[in-house]
């Protein structure tokens, strides 16, 4: 039995390691072939038919020579008890598995269970004032009675202080990494990331011995969105990575927060920018978040109550029926099951909303009343 999970993994591993299969690819393939070991022994021709696999992907799968590093990887992770988890996964992040392009793995050391009720990722600038620390310590005081789980980079700056704030408020916290789990970066951070794994953890897509390369971080950034409820920008400049993280987590849906800060300062052009394109709700504390994840436990709201006899149009019905039959669902799973384009169901799932039909959830995720 043990040497059968072995030889799957290293499917799995080696399927992410041939050159042209990326998230997508990787999963098309899954789907179609039935599983990872059935990618490897399917014939050309075959998998030429698989849509979005053109002739250089499948020379690759037919031509590889990936076995052998994913044998190391395997020895790596016995060695130093790394999760390995595949996409289909329970212990995978569901949230982020419902985003297109989620990894197909992520390589995990930790305590923490990624699929918490609440998940709150806090970004920011690498260069964080006294005001940015401050705040992301009482933001994060101030969720503890949530007992969130906090995530962010383990970069300098806002990263640093939210990992740090958590810790000293005993909730946990995960650092998503943009490099191999055989070393920390930065290198100041190790004796905090050694805390991490004891209430919380550190994960990453990257196997053993990548380096943490500039072109790593922004890839990143989309596990830091794609794994939480809401994305907290605390301190960020005009660019940077934490814009990144908040672009990528509203084209996820996500709710982004930002924290403002005085008109002319450079570490708060970020965030002020973000709240005046309206690409995230102004907060000043984390009575807010609380408050617009519908969190606040103490403030019971009065139902709704839904309106009998109510004339539903083709779509209401079609999402009604779908909820009936599934339960709570992510706003992705939701449009994925009604076919509803995003653009319309926006206008649809707000009406229902207001008429008593459903509720939004954290995380975008829909209940029917």
């Amino acid at each position: 039995m043990f040497g059968c999970i072995m030889e799957d993994l290293i499917y799995k591993l080696a399927l992410t390691l041939i050159p042209g299969v990326g998230s997508v690819n990787g999963k098309s393939l899954v789907a179609y072939c039935g599983g990872v070991k059935s990618i490897f022994m399917e014939k050309k021709h075959t998998l030429l038919k698989i849509p979005g696999i053109g002739e250089q992907t499948v020379n690759a799968i037919t031509n590889h020579n990936v076995f052998e590093k994913a044998e190391a990887e395997v020895k790596f992770i016995e060695k130093y008890r790394i999760s390995p988890l595949f996409y289909l996964d329970k212990e995978y992040p569901s949230r982020l598995k419902h985003c297109h392009d989620s990894p197909l793995m992520l390589y995990y050391k930790g305590v923490a269970d990624l699929n918490v009720p609440k998940i709150v990722a806090i970004v920011g600038t690498r260069k964080a004032t006294e005001y940015g620390r401050d705040m992301c310590r009482k933001i994060i005081e101030g969720l503890v009675e949530n007992n969130v789980l906090v995530v962010s980079g383990l970069a300098y700056g806002i990263d640093t202080w939210s990992h740090k704030a958590a810790l000293d408020n005993n909730l946990e916290t995960v650092g998503v990494l943009g490099h191999g789990l055989d070393r920390i970066y930065p290198f100041a951070n190790r004796a905090l990331a050694e805390k991490m794994t004891e209430n919380g953890g550190l994960l990453c897509e990257y196997m053993s011995n990548t380096k943490p390369d500039r072109e790593n971080f922004p890839m990143r950034n989309r596990i830091i969105a794609g794994m939480c409820d809401a994305v907290v920008v605390v301190e960020a400049g005009e660019t940077g990575g934490a814009l990144i993280t908040a672009d990528i987590a509203n084209s996820y849906s996500r709710d982004v927060f930002a924290v403002p800060g005085r008109i002319g300062d450079p570490h708060s052009d970020g965030c002020n920018k973000l709240i005046k394109t309206n690409k995230a709700a102004l907060i000043q504390s984390a009575k807010d978040i609380r408050y617009l994840l519908n969190w606040d436990e103490k403030k019971q709201k009065k139902p709704v109550q839904q309106q009998l006899f109510l004339d539903l149009t083709a779509d209401e019905e079609l999402i009604v029926a779908v909820l009936k039959e599934n339960g709570d669902l992510e706003i992705d799973t939701l449009l994925l099951n009604t076919k509803i384009p995003p653009s319309k169901a926006a206008s649809v799932l707000l009406k229902m909303e207001f008429n008593g039909i459903l509720r939004c959830l954290p995380g975008k995720v829909y209940r029917l009343l």
